[in-house]
């Protein structure tokens, strides 16, 4: 329960450093600007380098080597499941050519650049979102996202999501535990079979909790709105780090696309 807890929590945000002092806002705009830069980008440049500033800045507010390596472990299968199959099926120019008893893979140029191109992408999302999960508390950019005008069902579903994430990992966790005491993962089909029944029990108390959690609210004067309360104006100090960032990101964007890169 522990390492899932470190995965999902966001425990890191609550620390005092140089990210966690700026407005979540701010953060929360910059990094969709970065998304939609690192989407449109037509060349792996911009990803990869976005990709690199966010491990970096998870070093700088000392998020352990250890949790962002758990965190990024199944994107990075992704991308390299992404890039071998992009490989295996697009293009026409051959790459290389692998012999295998009376069949034979080819891979080629295109597909590998298209697949290097939608994994950085990939990787350039995934450090974003790490990075900014890892310096702002999950409530915080939840208010932001509010403010900038997401349906506020979204935002209610959202929160309630991560709120309950931890109570159905804590559930899962007692039920696999009593599985492993009963031998239930000794054998592959045994293993297969008890995860399976795991899946099914986790659906069965998610949907139990939510009828729990909507009686409460309910009790508790739910109308259908859980009011969030208002944000103070932005600062001149804030307003100057918004337009700096801009800037920046629409720079490099530039640079990256239509440079000699």
């Amino acid at each position: 329960m522990q390492r899932a807890f470190e995965l999902f929590s966001d425990i890191f945000a609550d620390r005092d450093n140089l990210l966690t002092r700026i407005d979540p806002r701010i953060k929360v705009i910059v990094t969709l600007l970065l998304l939609l830069a690192v989407i449109l980008s037509t060349r792996p440049a911009l990803p990869l380098a976005v990709f690199i500033l966010s491990l970096a800045g998870t070093r700088i507010i000392q998020v352990p080597i250890r949790l962002v390596l758990a965190r990024l472990a199944a994107p990075v299968a992704i991308v390299f499941v992404l890039v071998v199959l992009q490989a295996l099926l697009i293009g026409s120019t051959p790459l290389f050519t692998i012999s295998f008893l009376k069949w034979k893979i080819s891979g080629f140029q295109e597909g590998a650049y298209r697949g290097i191109l939608i994994g950085c992408r990939v990787l350039g999302a995934v450090g974003l979102l790490l990075l900014m999960s890892s310096a702002t508390q999950a409530h915080r950019i939840f208010h932001a996202l509010r403010w900038l005008g997401m349906p506020k069902g979204w935002v209610e579903v959202a929160m309630l999501m991560y709120r309950y994430i931890f109570t159905l990992l804590d559930q899962a966790t007692d039920v696999m535990g009593a599985q492993r005491l009963r031998l239930g993962y000794s054998t592959i089909k045994r293993s297969l079979s008890s995860m399976g029944l795991l899946a099914g029990t986790v659906m069965v108390l998610s949907m139990d909790q939510a009828v729990r959690t909507y009686e409460a609210m309910t009790l508790r004067g739910y109308t259908g709105y859980m009011s969030l309360g208002p944000l103070p104006a932005l600062s001149g100090k804030d307003r100057y780090i918004l337009v700096l960032a801009l800037v920046i990101v629409l720079l490099a964007y530039l640079m990256c696309e239509w440079g000699p890169l």
